[in-house]
């Protein structure tokens, strides 16, 4: 039997994988890191449980082989720091905002895991404090990176976990406005 003409339950390697992987990925979105577990990952996948294992090694590893969140703000963090504060929030609000969401959803839900903790904390660090810090003039440029990692942070708490009603049926113009001019400050210094 070919790859090609295999089965995901058959196990054959990198179709196997991926079903499982593509499957991980919408559980983890869906259910969160807590609700899904290794035997619904393979029955969404059509793959054996032990073959979750086999290819991943742990439910942790494949959820932060699944779940990916660096690189989401280079276009932003990289760019003119002048205007960061707003275009950082336009991009969260209108740039595949569902998929942010529940990839942020799904990360915070798993923070009771020290390897899925430690993989946000680097992502943070790479998405916003490596960037910005040695960029920000004036004091404290590396606290200030970290605040706006926070500021992002708490928006995205307020959005996706708590769905605050005024924040959610506020237009992006006034979220841009509002928020990016807060960040802005800590940008500005």
């Amino acid at each position: 039997m070919t790859e090609a003409a295999a089965s995901p339950r058959s196990g054959s390697g990198a179709l196997t994988k991926e079903a499982i992987g593509t499957a991980a990925r919408r559980l983890f979105a869906r259910q969160g890191y807590a609700g899904t577990s290794v035997r619904a990952i393979a029955a969404e996948a059509g793959a054996d449980p032990a073959l979750v294992i086999r290819h991943f090694g742990s439910k942790e590893r494949l959820f932060l082989e699944t779940v990916a969140i660096e690189g989401r703000f280079d276009h932003v963090t990289n760019g003119p720091l002048e205007s960061l504060g707003p275009r950082l929030v336009e991009s969260l609000l209108t740039e595949a905002p569902e998929i942010t969401f529940s990839t942020w959803r799904a990360m915070l839900r798993a923070t009771d895991s020290d390897l899925v903790r430690s993989r946000l904390i680097a992502a943070m660090e790479e998405m916003f404090i490596e960037p910005l810090a040695p960029r920000l003039q004036g004091p404290d440029p590396e606290l200030r990176a970290r605040l706006v990692a926070a500021a992002i942070s708490g928006l995205l708490d307020a959005v996706a976990i708590l769905t605050d009603r005024l924040i959610v049926e506020a237009s992006v113009a006034q979220l841009v406005d509002l928020y990016g001019r807060s960040i802005q400050a800590l940008v500005d210094g």
